[in-house]
């Protein structure tokens, strides 16, 4: 008959050691069975990827396909990146293949020029022209029956207009070269994000 070790602390020890050293193969097995999948191609960092420039259309001056004050340009990861392209297919990049479509703003234009508009109210707005074009009749006849308030409303105009605070009246943007002096206004809505200011 084989003696029987009596249950001690240190049989309990050694099995407790089994048990976890079970546990650890198990944990090294599984993620070497399952490893993490590659990222979308959207998740790439600045530098694994390369944007096409927007092709602009020429009688808007903004990116052709703009809808919702959105436009997409193509983006090709760099050479031997492994991501999930805009149809979730995994592949490696060779640099030449279209991983995803990078969304990009652009404005709505509805046929305002703001080179029209600058010199019509240098030139003529003292008879209201200016505000004739940009779709405001009722000011643009004041201003023509006043003879643009004395010459201070068209200064005033020339000015509003030049900074581009004055636009046209349907709430479209200017058309402005593409790559040309435009203004952004900067706003504060609840979406905003606020740091709070901390003092020393």
């Amino acid at each position: 008959m084989a003696a029987r070790l009596p249950a001690g602390p240190g049989r309990r020890g050694g099995e407790l050691e089994a048990l976890f050293l079970l546990l650890l193969w198990f944990a090294a097995v599984d993620g070497a069975a399952s490893p993490e999948p590659p990222p979308k191609c959207e998740e790439l960092r600045l530098g694994q990827y390369m944007c096409d420039e927007p092709k602009i259309d020429n009688s808007t001056q903004e990116p052709m396909n703009c809808t919702n004050h959105t436009a997409y340009v193509q983006c090709l990861p760099a050479p031997n990146i492994t991501c999930r392209d805009y149809l979730g297919i995994e592949k490696v990049f060779t640099g030449q293949e279209v991983g995803f479509y990078k969304p990009i703003a652009c404005r709505n234009v509805n046929g305002y020029s703001y080179k029209v508009a600058v010199a019509l109210s240098l030139f003529l707005g003292w008879l209201g022209a200016d505000r004739f074009y940009l779709g405001y009749p009722a000011l643009g006849l004041l201003k023509f029956c006043t003879v643009g308030f004395c010459g201070i409303g068209s200064l005033i105009d020339f000015i509003l207009i030049s900074m581009q605070i004055v636009g046209p009246s349907d709430g479209s943007s200017y058309i402005i070269d593409y790559y040309g002096a435009r203004l952004t206004r900067l706003t504060i809505t609840n979406t905003t994000f606020r740091k709070m200011q901390t003092y020393p």
